[in-house]
């Protein structure tokens, strides 16, 4: 196993993770603003039912009661299994007190960026076998 920890400061909070690269597969630890673990998230690459030779992924939840954190994690953790053609487990939470529809869309967004920038890293720090659109 190799792990390496991963920040990023935004305007509306700064987000860590540590990152866990296994044999096969990899483990997220995500944090922003208050951290805590909100979700777990479990994300399983395989091929699509639709588009016939891409991939896609089915991932499985389990949300802490009166959490939201399955919204800024699942679409990442499934964008990270068909990129890497490994499973994905992400844990942890963002919080951040008194957020408008503005701010939670500006956390979905940053999640996002933040998750690219860890696949850019990850496929740096290991050399999986990357699915080829």
């Amino acid at each position: 196993m190799h792990s390496f920890a991963i920040r990023k400061q935004t305007t509306t909070t700064e987000y860590d993770a540590q990152v866990t690269l296994m044999d096969q597969g990899v483990v997220i630890v995500l944090g922003g603003g208050q951290t805590h673990i909100g979700a777990i998230v479990w994300a399983e690459p395989r091929k699509s039912l639709r588009n016939q030779g891409g991939m896609s992924a089915t991932s499985s939840v389990i949300n802490r009661l009166g959490h939201l954190d399955e919204f800024p994690l699942r679409k990442n953790a499934e964008m990270l299994a068909i990129a890497l053609n490994q499973p994905v487990v992400v844990t942890g939470g963002v919080h951040i007190d008194g957020l408008s529809a503005e701010g939670i869309e500006a956390v979905l967004n940053d999640c996002r960026e933040f998750f690219e920038e860890m696949l850019a890293t990850i496929i740096k720090e290991k050399k999986f076998d990357i699915v080829q659109e």
